[in-house]
């Protein structure tokens, strides 16, 4: 029988505010480039690259009407420009157009600014871009253009391109060689479209070696197939997904977090999570799940579980931890259970055998 303060201390964590994950960046990314780590954001070693504010200017004197220009950073924003200005610096490193009136990005729109590093162009009205209106961009690494009226992923995007974030958008379809030739990238965020299964072609994501891939607020039903291999990072939330199967997810060996909240999810196929040996961080909170999923006691570097908002009826003993001592490598600091229709008084202590501190374990039934 277990002692009285075990049980007391069990009692306790359902009293507890839910669960914060501190040092992970959050899933729901900033619509600008000013408020985000770029290490965090895309993965690259930017070692190396250019600082725009580290750089002396050498032609400080051509600045667009109304704009403001500094070092080699040219900032256009909210000015209600109806096109690209004219008359930007070619040694301008970062352009900042977000928040304006521009519908179209013509041929000849960013002609000689070879140095461009990063390019925002969010909260625009976009609609129509010339298949060369990037070809001058020989090195730029990062494309904001999220927030426009796109319907389609942008032609020829520039071979040096890191990072692009075109969340927000209208976009339905994601052909085959869209990407071609972007052996660079490796953060792409393109959720908030109002992408099906279906619109992706077979072979969209060829040749890419992305390591974070966002595709949340879409029309997926399902986990989309042929996605890289590479992914460390898979962001699938607030969708229609309604099953993980078997061999979902097969190919994502290397994913360490994994985000499936806000989906529709009944049932984790025994087996399915034994595919990603090195995952730290799984999201399933505010889905339909009726028992805790399989196989996660076999995960040993998994950290973080959310299982939050579900419908979770009983938390057996062996749910979370390995039986014996030594077999996991991690222990977890956060597992969030709370919002469930879990009787917590008859949940056995030692569940939670293997979790760093109490405080890391969210319980009972609290709503925000």
């Amino acid at each position: 029988m277990w002692p009285l303060w075990r049980l007391v201390s069990l009692l306790a964590l359902s009293q507890a505010l839910p669960f914060e994950q501190r040092g992970f960046w959050d899933f729901t990314l900033d619509d600008g480039p000013f408020m985000m780590n770029d290490e965090e954001a895309s993965g690259a070693d930017t070692s190396g690259v250019l600082d725009p504010d580290s750089v002396t200017p050498t032609n400080s004197a051509m600045c667009p009407f109304g704009c403001h220009c500094h070092l080699r950073v040219v900032q256009c924003s909210d000015l209600g420009l109806k096109s690209v200005p004219k008359e930007i610096s070619p040694d301008t490193t970062l352009l900042d157009l977000q928040n304006n009136d521009i519908s179209e990005l013509r041929k000849d729109d960013f002609k000689g600014l070879q140095h461009l590093y990063a390019l925002v162009l969010v909260n625009n009205k976009i609609s129509k871009i010339h298949e060369k209106a990037f070809s001058p961009l020989r090195k730029l690494q990062k494309l904001y253009i999220s927030k426009n009226h796109l319907v389609e992923i942008p032609p020829n995007l520039p071979s040096s391109l890191v990072e692009l974030r075109i969340h927000d958008n209208r976009i339905r379809k994601v052909p085959k060689g869209v990407f071609s030739g972007l052996r660079n990238m490796n953060c792409i965020e393109m959720g908030g479209n109002p992408l099906e299964n279906s619109g992706f072609e077979p072979g969209a994501f060829d040749g890419l070696k992305l390591n974070y891939l966002r595709i949340s607020e879409a029309k997926l039903t399902g986990i989309p197939k042929d996605l890289p291999e590479t992914l460390n990072e898979l962001h699938l939330d607030h969708n229609k997904i309604q099953a993980i199967e078997l061999e979902d997810l097969l190919r994502y060996s290397k994913l360490y977090r994994l985000g499936l909240g806000h989906n529709q999810i009944r049932m984790i196929e025994n087996g399915s999570l034994s595919f990603l040996p090195t995952l730290r961080e799984l999201h399933l909170d505010n889905n339909k799940l009726a028992r805790v999923p399989s196989g996660l006691p076999d995960l040993k570097l998994l950290q973080v579980v959310y299982l939050h908002s579900n419908n979770i009826t009983k938390v057996g003993v062996n749910d979370f931890c390995p039986m014996g001592f030594g077999v996991k490598r991690a222990y977890y600091n956060g597992i969030s259970l709370f919002n469930n229709p879990v009787p917590y008084w008859e949940v056995q202590p030692a569940t939670f055998r293997c979790v760093t501190d109490r405080l890391a374990i969210q319980f009972g039934n609290y709503k925000k």
